[in-house]
């Protein structure tokens, strides 16, 4: 399986790079457009890149020889980052959210947030099925939830989109932290799964 390995390695590296573009221009645009939506996605990027980074020493560990004991152990530790980054993100959400619905706070519309946020809706969906598929063959549950990950990316981004062409369109300033309210229980679930563990049974049974 050392060709999945690669594969994994290169799509979680080829991740943290575009996440960290993303990350740059989705919270440049959310502030200039006061979009909790569009901020909420830039910090999901940056919460990715940790999640990317703690996968790339995963699979550090296990080039270098790691089974058994050891590498489910890695595989626990890089869940339980990915869970805790769900359920951060999730907090966030929920808090300037509701901030935002209290204070009736109308985002400006925001062209560069839409290019961004279809760009992620095209692209993230074809990363995550590649994560997934090297995760199964590589036996590895910490991938599988780093992948589900950027599979939130795509969530967010259509959910993003409704926020922002809702206002664009008809001008529901709600619509935006109406959407992003949207992605809270689906964050939680993963989170909260990330952290039980769940899924690492037969950790390394491919390699």
């Amino acid at each position: 399986m050392r060709s999945w390995r690669r594969a994994a390695l290169a799509l979680v590296i080829a991740t943290m790079a575009y996440n960290v573009v993303e990350a740059g221009l989705a919270l440049w645009a959310g502030i200039e457009a006061e979009s909790i939506a569009l901020v909420g996605f830039g910090l999901d990027s940056v919460i990715e890149c940790i999640a990317a980074v703690a996968l790339l020493w995963r699979l550090t560990v296990e080039s270098r020889g790691a089974r058994g004991r050891e590498l489910e152990l890695a595989e626990r530790r890089v869940q339980r980052i990915v869970g805790s980054t769900f359920l951060f993100l999730a907090l966030y959400v929920a808090a300037q959210a509701g901030w935002t619905l209290w204070r009736r706070a109308v985002p400006e519309e925001s062209t560069l947030g839409i290019v961004v946020a279809v760009a992620s809706l095209v692209l993230m969906p074809l990363v995550s099925w590649g994560k997934l598929r090297a995760a199964r063959e590589i036996g590895s549950a910490a991938l599988r939830a780093e992948a589900m990950e950027t599979l939130a990316c795509s969530y967010l981004s259509f959910t993003l989109l409704v926020g922002l062409g809702a206002n664009a369109a008809v001008g529901w300033w709600w619509a935006d932290p109406g959407a992003a309210l949207l992605m809270v229980p689906w964050l939680v679930k993963e989170g909260v799964e990330g952290l039980r563990g769940e899924g690492c049974c037969g950790v390394g049974e491919r390699a």
